[in-house]
């Protein structure tokens, strides 16, 4: 249970003349709102130009039926936001909107070179790159790493979308996975290593791109496959082609995805998280097993592993915390009184399955040490007699520079008290981590397939040596060629 871990965003993308683009949009996001809740965008293009509408809040908060007859096009790209590069305002909406109208640099088919972008991830050289472009007479509108991405492409040498993008791509360390919307065409984007998700679906009259394969599964579109890590597709009136303009790396999928970030009925790699989850609990019962009357879950991250333990274990299942889903979904702040109450303003217990009880508690990590407590003394207070907490996933010992909201060592209680001293900080009775190796094979993937860099330290590319920075040295990226030409490859017959 992460409640101040939090990973960036969702995005959407959707390509379907005659369609309502900008509704199906909506939809998209709101099966996507658990990736962020900060802010919301989307992005339409009717063939000509873009439109943008995009606020602070709720994807239901901000769109109404007037908002959404106001955006119609052919295409639409759409966002919702947790900020970890750039402050959490309105400035920093997306999908943001950019225009290049240097003279020197070639139109795009006699057309200023205009685009909208919504991005997942984080670009650990982003200010580097800012500079760079500065330099060059780029004035920026945000302070998020994204519009960094999105002045890259549209600044970019060369005189089609494949080339600016390669340029882009060659540039931009980190993470990455994007939609990208010009005045008629959508793109889709993912990083070399294939840090972030991001899935291709087939609807009647056209394509979706999406961050995970439960926004395909609302909107009714049957999915195609999974982006590929360094590809770049383009849906257009011509139909749907993809080139691979940067050679991909090791593939480097987060592993929180599957633990944590994705929704239990998305499928990764062709996994359905759910039963991904239920493995990890299941792994973790034999790891660090213990005589207990009862297991429960966190909810809702950890429900599948504890069912997955339990029935391992042989111990039943109970469902013993309540989940007030809309606590922390708000702008209104409790006072002091409710504050103190901590995290019961989120979870209620039910005293009636834990009195008297030896329970076992499943949940996805422990990052910063400071929730987890709380719920190991709420569990006591309701007539626990003792408390066994498991965990689905290894000890967080490392920053994370790939979008995931945590960025300092020292935030880390992981990195600084062993299991035992954790145990003591958390007041429970055991405490057990499920190991890397458990955790990967409960995925289907190689431990090699994923980024483990919270974990093991072993990061899929260079990152900054001090953990407060989010920059590091690269050569000098301002005099990248031009690439050579590719050739779109089919990617739908």
């Amino acid at each position: 249970m992460i409640p101040s871990l939090r990973e960036k965003c969702g995005i959407f993308g959707v390509y379907a003349p005659g369609e309502d683009v900008a509704r199906l949009t909506f939809f998209g996001l709101h099966s996507l709102q658990h990736r962020g809740q900060e802010s919301a965008g989307i992005a339409t293009t009717d063939g000509d130009s873009i439109s943008m509408y995009g606020d602070m809040g709720l994807v239901s908060q901000i769109f109404d039926e007037t908002v959404l007859e106001g955006l119609h096009g052919i295409a639409a790209i759409g966002h919702t936001r947790y900020s970890t590069t750039g402050s959490s305002t309105a400035e920093n909406t997306q999908p943001l909107i950019v225009t290049d109208t240097a003279d020197h640099r070639p139109l795009l088919d006699g057309q200023q070179r205009q685009l909208a972008l919504a991005h997942n991830g984080n670009i650990v050289n982003a200010d580097l790159l800012r500079a760079d472009l500065e330099s060059q007479g780029v004035v920026f509108e945000s302070t998020t790493d994204s519009e960094v991405i999105a002045q890259l492409v549209a600044t970019a040498p060369g005189a089609t979308w494949e080339e600016r993008f390669a340029v882009m791509m060659r540039r931009a360390n980190g993470a990455y996975s994007l939609t990208v919307l010009t005045r008629d065409a959508l793109f889709g984007v993912r990083d070399p290593n294939g840090v972030r998700p991001l899935c291709i679906g087939r609807l009647d009259g056209g394509y979706v791109l999406a961050s995970e394969t439960c926004a395909l599964d609302h909107l009714g579109a049957t999915f195609v496959r999974e982006v590929e890590p360094g590809e770049v597709v383009r849906i257009d009136a011509s139909g749907i082609t993809s080139w691979q303009p940067v050679e991909p790396m090791r593939r480097a999928l987060c592993l929180f995805e599957y633990i944590y970030f994705a929704r239990p009925d998305s499928r990764m790699r062709g996994e359905l998280l759910y039963e991904a989850r239920m493995r990890m609990g299941a792994q973790l019962s034999r790891e660090h097993p213990v005589d207990a009357d009862v297991v429960i879950g966190v909810p809702d991250s950890a429900t599948a592993a504890a069912i997955g333990y339990a029935q391992a274990a042989g111990i039943p299942y109970v469902e013993a915390i309540v989940k007030n889903r809309y606590v922390g979904r708000t702008f209104i702040q409790p006072d002091q009184r409710l504050r103190e109450r901590g995290v019961q303003l989120k979870y209620n217990p039910l005293p009636e399955m834990l009195r008297g009880k030896r329970v076992v508690v499943v949940d996805d990590s422990i990052v910063r040490g400071t929730t987890t407590p709380r719920i190991v003394t709420m569990l006591r207070e309701s007539g626990a007699l003792e408390v066994h907490m498991r965990i689905t996933s290894p000890q967080i010992q490392h920053p994370c520079f790939y979008g995931v909201d945590m960025a300092t060592k020292g935030e880390l209680i992981g990195a600084h008290l062993s299991i035992e001293e954790v145990r003591k900080h958390i007041g429970a009775d055991s405490l057990g981590h499920l190991s890397l190796e458990g955790t990967a094979a409960a995925t289907g993937q190689s431990e090699g397939a994923l980024c483990t860099a919270c974990f093991s330290g072993q990061y899929p590319r260079p990152v900054p040596l001090e953990f407060d920075k989010l920059s590091l040295e690269t050569r000098p990226a301002d005099r990248d060629p031009v690439p050579e030409p590719v050739t779109p490859l089919p990617l739908v017959r």
